[in-house]
C-alpha cells in the first residue's frame, strides 16, 4: 500500500514536468496523509492538464453522507477493474498524482521502521490514481481520489510487499485520456509501469504521526536492526 508521501517540489518544476496549464499553488509538504488534500493533475478541455486539490481517499457518487473514503486510499491494481468503489473512475476519472517520494514501514522485529522511497536527485515522478465526485448533502461537490498499487518489485519487496504504481512518462496522455475506457487498453498501461529505480532510507519514526510536516520527517537516521526470528 502506500500511505504517506512527500511533494517538495517547486511549482515551476511541477508545471514543466506535467504540462500545467499554470504553476500549482502549494508549498512544500514532508508528510502527505490520508485524508488531507493531495495535487493530482487531471486533463481538462483541448488536452490541457490542470492541478487541483482533492481530499485523499475515494468517496464513489453513491457513498453515504458520513463516508470518508479512509478505507479507499488505496486501490489494488489486480482488482480496480472489478471492484464498484473503483471501476466507473478506472474508466472514466484517472488522474496522475505528483511526488517526489513516498514512505513504507518495515518490520524490524515487531519495531515498524519507515522508510523513505525517492529518486536519485529528488526527480518527480507520478502515482497512477482514480478521483470521484460526490454532491454533499449540503450542496457542496467533494473531490477524492485513490492511489493504485501492486506488488512491490524486487528492489523494494524487503521492505513492503506492495508498491504504489508509478506510471512512465511516455504513459501519461493515455492515462488522463477519458475517452480511452477499455479495460484490457488501461491494464496494460499500467503493466508498464515499473520501479524507476528507487533509493530507501531509513527516517525517523517522527513520519507516524500527521501533526508532523516538516523536512525532518525526510531525513535519513540509522535504520533499527532486524529482529530475526528463533523458530
Amino acid at each position: 500500500m502506500c500511505g504517506r508521501f512527500t511533494l517538495t517540489s517547486t511549482p515551476e518544476a511541477l508545471a514543466e514536468r506535467f504540462g500545467l496549464d499554470a504553476p500549482p499553488e502549494l508549498a512544500p509538504r514532508y508528510n502527505i496523509a490520508p485524508g488531507q488534500p493531495v495535487l493530482v493533475v487531471r486533463e481538462r478541455a483541448a488536452g490541457m492538464r490542470r492541478a487541483s486539490a482533492l481530499h485523499w481517499g475515494l468517496v464513489p457518487a453513491w457513498a453515504g453522507a458520513d463516508d470518508t473514503g479512509a478505507r479507499r486510499i488505496n486501490a489494488r491494481s489486480e482488482s480496480v477493474a472489478e471492484k464498484p468503489s473503483f471501476r466507473d473512475a478506472f474508466r472514466a476519472r484517472r488522474c496522475l498524482v505528483p511526488a517526489d517520494g513516498f514512505y513504507e514501514w518495515a518490520d524490524h522485529g515487531g519495531f515498524r521502521q519507515p522508510y523513505r522511497l525517492a529518486l536519485p536527485g529528488g526527480a518527480l515522478f507520478a502515482f497512477a490514481g482514480l478521483w470521484e465526485r460526490r454532491s454533499q448533502p449540503d450542496g457542496a461537490v467533494l473531490e477524492s481520489c485513490a492511489l493504485i498499487t501492486r506488488d512491490a518489485s524486487p528492489n523494494l519487496r524487503r521492505i513492503h510487499e506492495r508498491m504504489p504504481v508509478v506510471l512512465p512518462e511516455s504513459t501519461y496522455a493515455g492515462w488522463l485520456d477519458p475517452t480511452l475506457q477499455e479495460v484490457a487498453a488501461l491494464h496494460a498501461l499500467l503493466q508498464q509501469a515499473a520501479d524507476p529505480g528507487f533509493v530507501a532510507h531509513a527516517v525517523s519514526t517522527r513520519v507516524n504521526h500527521t501533526r508532523f510536516d516538516d523536512p525532518a520527517c525526510a531525513e535519513p537516521v540509522t535504520a533499527a536492526p532486524r529482529q530475526e526470528s528463533l523458530f
